[in-house]
């Protein structure tokens, strides 16, 4: 697996107020600039989706696959299980509290079948990345009444 790029964020609000918009998977399209759809395909036993269908468009690559998720108290993660274009495709959200806030560390790597220069790549995991933050902030911004 390739190396991974992430990123942090403070998001002025507890770490369960973040943890639910980022659980709350279906709403995606609503905030992540490059999320097309999201079907919880199945959820754990806490209720919590385990297996996801996504679709990207990104103006790089445009996908519809399958990733499992795992989920703990501070932190989700996930990996591929199927894709067309990415091969592999691992991620997480970290949440710290900070003061009366949560840091957020949101890191990402993808593979893909595609011949896509490793610069070009990690710009692409960039910008997902700073977008995904951007947008989670806001989000749960909205839902807190911030």
């Amino acid at each position: 697996m390739a190396e991974r790029t992430r990123a942090s964020a403070v998001i002025e609000a507890p770490p369960e107020q973040v943890m639910a918009v980022i659980a709350d998977l279906t709403a995606y399209p609503e905030w992540v600039d490059s999320m097309a759809a999201v079907e919880v395909l199945t959820t754990s036993a806490d209720g919590r989706p385990d297996l996801v269908r996504m679709s990207l468009r990104h103006p790089l690559i445009s996908e519809s696959y399958t990733v499992r998720y795992s989920w703990a108290e501070d932190e989700v993660s996930w990996h591929l299980v199927e894709g067309e274009k990415l091969t592999a495709m691992d991620g997480s959200y970290q949440l710290r509290p900070r003061g009366a806030g949560t840091e957020v560390t949101y890191s990402l790597s993808v593979d893909l079948t595609l011949p896509l220069l490793g610069m070009l790549r990690r710009k692409a995991e960039k910008t997902i990345v700073d977008g995904a933050l951007k947008g989670l902030g806001r989000r749960v911004a909205s839902k807190s009444g911030s």
